[in-house]
């Protein structure tokens, strides 16, 4: 199996570029991998899908406002995105360019200082007289991703969020619980469905398609994750009685089952944290996650190859030639699948 085996034609009429008009008022494929079937649904039914003693999984992770035009003393532009938090940290951009270091660029009033270059393309800033984060967060724009082929919007500061986000440190949406809405996880709970949280940090690298033709070859961006002690307690009274671990996201996938180890070793009674760089594609063995909420994803993509390792390959492009036979709408703003 090889990663062009992963590509497929996708019209670009079909990528949603635009949040709808409503949350939650989205579509639904329900993928049965044990029986083999596709049902189309609605994702504000998704509580149908679901039974006392389940567990839902969320990402609480909130996306900053990521983006930011700077300019050097002499007038050049640059384009600032800055990356994903990792543990305390957040002063590292991508940016867009000339830089070296030394340099200093003035945005909003304000002065940074480009301390080094650790790798091509991203800096390592300082300055401003306050923190990163707090800049971008009052100065910067939404991240939506460059697939979406246009400026962020000011619908995109709402709808480019969950309702539930958190912890600041994002710059890319955990997409797939976009559409849940205080209504729909109101009528999960009435269904003895527990809830529990996580936080991964979304990176960029979730956007980039694998250039190479083979596994073993692609490097995979990590991306800092939390599971705190009251989750792994649930996680694992969920597993010991007979319910599903239902994780809303690849991001919640990438961290249950990077952590999963050392959840089972530990028997679901410590905190985790640490840096998720799981790369999953068919022939991983999951060993926490019991059921799948996602979207539908770009071609040669991570996150893709992750879905197709869940489903399964072949009946996961049932499912996508169905989903493009039925117009529903793909990539970050789009329809949703549910596996089970």
């Amino acid at each position: 199996m090889r990663v062009s085996d992963f590509d497929y034609t996708l019209p670009e009429e079909r990528i949603a570029t635009w949040p709808p008009t409503e949350r939650g008022s989205t579509r639904l494929i329900v993928l049965d991998r044990r029986a083999g079937t596709i049902v189309h649904s609605l994702y504000a039914s998704l509580d149908e899908q679901l039974r006392s003693g389940d567990l839902l999984v969320l990402n609480n992770s909130k996306v900053i406002q990521a983006r930011l035009i700077a300019h050097k003393p002499t007038g050049g532009r640059i384009e600032l995105m800055l990356l994903e938090k990792h543990e305390d940290e957040q002063n590292l951009v991508l940016y867009r360019g000339r830089l070296k270091a030394g340099d200093r660029l003035l945005t909003q009033g304000y002065e940074l200082l480009v301390e080094e270059l650790p790798e091509d393309g991203v800096a390592r800033l300082s300055g401003a007289g306050t923190s990163l984060v707090d800049l971008f967060e009052a100065h910067g724009s939404v991240p939506i991703p460059p697939y979406l082929r246009r400026d962020a919007a000011e619908v995109d500061r709402e709808r480019y969020q969950t309702i539930f986000a958190e912890l600041p440190g994002s710059v890319a949406a955990p997409t797939a619980s976009l559409n849940l809405t205080d209504d729909l996880l109101e009528k999960i709970r009435s269904k003895a469905v527990q809830i529990a949280y996580v936080t991964l940090h979304v990176g960029l690298g979730t956007f980039l398609p694998i250039r190479s033709e083979s596994f073993e070859e692609h490097v995979m961006h990590r991306e800092f994750y939390n599971i705190p002690e009251a989750s792994v307690r649930k996680i694992g009274q969920t597993k010991s009685s007979g319910g599903r671990v239902v994780a809303v996201g690849t991001t919640v996938t990438r961290a249950l089952e990077h952590a999963s180890s050392g959840l089972l070793e530990r028997g679901f009674t410590q905190e985790v944290s640490d840096e998720a760089d799981i790369f999953i594609y068919p022939g991983y063995t999951f060993r926490i996650v019991d059921a799948l909420l996602t979207n539908f994803h770009a071609p040669r993509s991570t996150v893709l190859m992750l879905t197709a390792a869940f489903a399964g390959t072949e009946l996961l492009k049932q499912a996508y030639q169905e989903a493009l036979a039925n117009d529903y709408r793909f990539l970050s703003y789009g329809d949703s699948m549910l596996i089970i």
